[in-house]
């Protein structure tokens, strides 16, 4: 029988919906839980584990207990090997290490992890590319490339590897920012090595790529937008340069990584949370405008949790404006724009066909997808 590793940490994700850009440290978590973050690494991790379970009878599931991977495993009726101990409600960064070589030890081969780059980082710092493993996205910030574009494309891939039908192994970067300087506006990305991945195409995300400066293609498009904004409508900004040239067309200021909303030209709500969008949705008519992560393709589900599916929703598919350069489509090639929200119901409403504003009058039709 195939051995096969899960390693949820808990927390991944908790500091996305409510603003907070990230979940590492002690002090954000509770910050978090503080302004009513619901953790959803275990459900992530479900979403996994049901297309791994065809292969139920054919592969031993190691886990931790408890909150990392024993209770969700259990709950998508696998029986799993029981490793090591930790402290309920007090995991970190040393419990996804130590679980990270305890499967090395073992002799598994496959680990899945559900987390973000933090978790990543762990898994590289335990393991190196001593293992094959791959990412279940459950993280707020996720430039990292060992990740599969959904948590149900995690299951699919890894099920399809060990049934010797995936596209190979690759090596993939393990990619981390500085939270502190992410939180006041400032992006500062490093390489910390490689993990070994399983592939399939169109199942793993890439690596994030910068978008070039493109002046005069961001110019244009903020000019286009601002042009057909509405009085008395509110307008949901999303992070991103090509975003923030549209806030400096309209002559306010930017949230770089962060969600804003302006009103008539007026910031009404800088950097906000999921909660407080939900409470402006009831007063005006909305839309959100949002741009594609270059390199990966996805305009909700990363980086941007702020705008979670309860928001989305509210809003409604034909009021989201999406804006993109041409050159960040064309590094896209054929993948369509991707959404990872988090919601099954959301993920298929956004999905199909949507107009994106690449220039003055210029438009391109590109298709979404999500789910596995």
């Amino acid at each position: 029988m195939a051995k096969v590793g899960l390693i949820v940490n808990p927390v991944a994700g908790i500091g996305g919906r409510v603003g907070l850009k990230g979940s590492d440290g002690a002090e954000v978590q509770k910050r978090a839980q503080a302004l009513g973050a619901v953790p959803q690494a275990q459900a992530r991790a479900a979403q996994a584990l049901e297309r791994l379970r065809r292969l139920a009878d054919r592969i031993e599931l190691l886990t931790y207990p408890a909150e990392m991977g024993e209770n969700v495993a259990r709950e998508c009726g696998f029986s799993p090997l029981i490793l090591g101990t930790i402290r309920p409600g007090r995991t970190g960064a040393e419990d996804t290490r130590r679980a990270a070589q305890e499967m090395r030890d073992r002799g598994v081969d496959l680990v899945l992890f559900a987390g973000g780059d933090g978790t990543a980082r762990d898994v590289y710092e335990a393991v190196g590319e001593d293992l094959v493993v791959l990412g279940i996205p459950a993280g707020v910030k996720i430039h990292s490339a060992v990740y599969a574009t959904h948590p149900a494309a995690a299951g699919e891939v890894a099920a399809l590897y060990l049934e010797g039908r995936a596209d190979g192994v690759r090596e993939a970067e393990v990619m981390d920012i500085d939270e502190e300087a992410f939180r006041q506006g400032s992006l500062s990305a490093r390489l910390y090595g490689y993990l070994r991945i399983p592939v399939r195409s169109g199942l793993v995300q890439s690596q994030k790529v910068p978008s070039s400066s493109e002046e005069a293609s961001v110019a244009a498009i903020a000019v286009d937008v601002v042009e057909r904004m509405e009085p008395g409508v509110l307008y949901i900004l999303g992070p991103g340069t090509t975003v923030r040239a549209i806030a400096a067309e309209l002559g306010v200021r930017k949230t770089l990584l962060g969600v804003d909303a302006v009103l008539d030209r007026k910031v009404v709500l800088a950097d906000a949370n999921e909660e407080q969008l939900l409470a402006l949705l009831e007063a005006h008519p909305v839309k959100i405008v949002v741009t594609p992560i270059g390199g990966q393709g996805f305009i909700f589900g990363r980086g941007n949790q702020q705008l979670s599916p309860r928001v989305i929703t509210a809003v409604g598919r034909e009021n989201i404006v999406v804006v993109s350069t041409p050159d960040k489509l064309h590094g896209l090639g054929r993948q369509p724009l991707l959404v990872d929200t988090g919601d099954p119901a959301a993920d298929a409403m956004l999905s199909g066909y949507l107009l994106v504003i690449t220039g003055y009058n210029e438009r391109a039709v590109r298709k979404v997808t999500g789910g596995g």
